[in-house]
């Protein structure tokens, strides 16, 4: 079970997860609990050492007396023992002053590395594994908490690191075996691992999810059950479209999609691991927990009632276009264009070529765009300079709208029907993609256009596409 940063964030939500994993013993004594740390703190983490960085103290100072009496409040209302309570308050003690520490160094050598700044936020989620270990302890249930610095092996890309998956399966195995075996629940950091030479590093942004799946890959588990605050995958943002509802199962190629072109609930990277070990996943609201969330399976067995699951809106992108007449035919133009961007560590979201092969246009983050061009112009200069290529240039601020269901595959006209909704409330498409797997379609739009889009689309769904 994994629990994010809402479901551990206030006293009534780490209570209410600790009686989730509680209840669920009984089912499933063996049991891994993956946590983020405390809502909030990890951006907390990340601005004090930001501002130390810029030579001010004070943020990293209030910082350290905010944690101190946020996680001493949790442990006074959850953990009844005094001796635990103690305990667990000097290792949390321990770990702030290891922040301050951090913080200072940055605010004297004028330098935060990115091996500093996961030193920095891994901080987080170890604070809250202890927290979260002394909870389910007090409550009855044998915790115990566990770094994934001990577990997740990776390489050495700070700040987004990748698993040694043959490393990490030994290292869990040998850890955490041994606690099930112990009847403990194993309490475990998400977010963070560590190099073979046991540097601390992280697995990005909203990691945790993926620490849950690999962990659940490596045991191998028979669930993975990720808690949050909704009910489930949602059929689109409910920020955006308040009649959205969740969605009761989906393929792991559909949620793939949903993941990676928005949907919050799920780290893109959470779907491999669980594919490749043939698991079930399954995403859950801790505040609601007797609503069954969403299941998540390899191949859908039976038909589904509607065409089209989800709709999901990325917004901050721009549209980079290299476009010339001398571009046709000629090999490999595509392979140099990539290879530039790739160069300045770019993703690149979507991609379309006009069949002319007279342009290629790809989607960036908005922010970006000024670097990729000046990158292409690099690679291409001497192309510019004899007119094969005519001009590279970027688009206003724009955003990829993604319609997703499995059944689009076999059911004509989908695509008439989403064009016609659209042009029903005078929404421009800018671009097209849509890949052979005929999973998902994705869109480009303006970023004003964005809104008005997802709900002429969700629309659809509620009505039965």
């Amino acid at each position: 079970m994994k629990f994010g940063g809402t479901s551990v964030g206030s006293i009534k939500a780490m209570a209410q997860a600790v009686e989730i994993v509680v209840n669920s013993l009984a089912a499933w004594p063996r049991m891994v609990v993956v946590v983020s740390a405390l809502s909030g703190v990890t951006d907390r983490l990340l601005d004090s050492a930001s501002q130390a960085l810029e030579g001010d103290a004070a943020p990293a100072q209030r910082a350290a007396e905010d944690l101190t009496r946020l996680h001493g409040e949790m442990l006074e209302a959850l953990v009844a023992d005094p001796a635990r309570r103690e305990e667990t308050g000097s290792e949390i003690q321990r770990l702030i002053a290891e922040f301050s520490s951090l913080c200072h160094a940055i605010a004297v050598l004028g330098e935060a590395t990115p091996r500093a700044m996961d030193a920095v936020v891994s901080l987080g989620e170890r604070m809250c594994v202890r927290l979260m270990a002394a909870a389910l302890a007090s409550a009855g249930s044998p915790a115990q908490a566990v770094d994934a610095t001990d577990l997740v092996i990776t390489d050495d890309t700070y700040q987004s690191a990748h698993p040694d998956f043959e490393a990490t399966l030994r290292a869990s195995r040998m850890v955490l075996l041994p606690i099930l075996d112990a009847g403990s629940v194993a309490v475990v950091t998400g977010f963070i691992g560590a190099t073979r030479a046991g540097i601390t590093t992280t697995l990005g942004r909203g990691g945790s999810d993926y620490t849950a799946a690999i962990l659940g890959a490596a045991l191998p588990s028979n669930e993975v059950w990720i808690w949050t605050d909704v009910d489930g995958v949602m059929t689109t943002d409910p920020r955006l479209a308040p009649d959205a509802r969740s969605i009761p199962e989906l393929s792991y190629r559909e949620v793939s999609e949903l993941a990676y072109f928005g949907a919050k609930v799920l780290h893109p990277k959470t779907i491999r691991p669980v594919i490749e070990a043939g698991i079930g996943l399954r995403v859950c609201n801790t505040f609601n927990p007797s609503h069954p969330g969403t299941r998540l399976v390899a191949e859908l067995g039976t038909p589904q009632a509607g065409v089209v699951k989800a709709v999901t809106a990325v917004r901050g992108l721009a549209l980079i276009t290299v476009e010339g007449r001398g571009m046709m035919g000629v090999p490999g133009m595509a392979a140099r264009t990539f290879g530039a961007v790739a160069a300045t560590g770019i993703s690149v979201p979507l991609i379309t070529q006009a069949s002319s092969e007279q342009s290629i246009c790809f989607a960036v983050p908005f922010e970006a765009s000024g670097r990729v061009i000046d990158a292409i112009h690099a690679a291409f200069i001497h192309e510019i300079v004899s007119r094969d290529i005519d001009r590279v240039w970027a688009s206003g601020e724009v955003g990829i709208i993604t319609v997703v269901g499995s059944g689009m595959r076999s059911t004509p006209g989908v695509a008439g029907r989403i064009f016609t909704a659209l042009g029903g409330c005078l929404v421009n498409v800018i671009a097209i993609a849509q890949g052979s797997s005929e999973v998902a379609i994705s869109l480009v739009v303006s970023s004003d256009e964005m809104k008005p889009a997802v709900l002429a689309l969700h629309d659809l769904i509620i009505k039965g596409l």
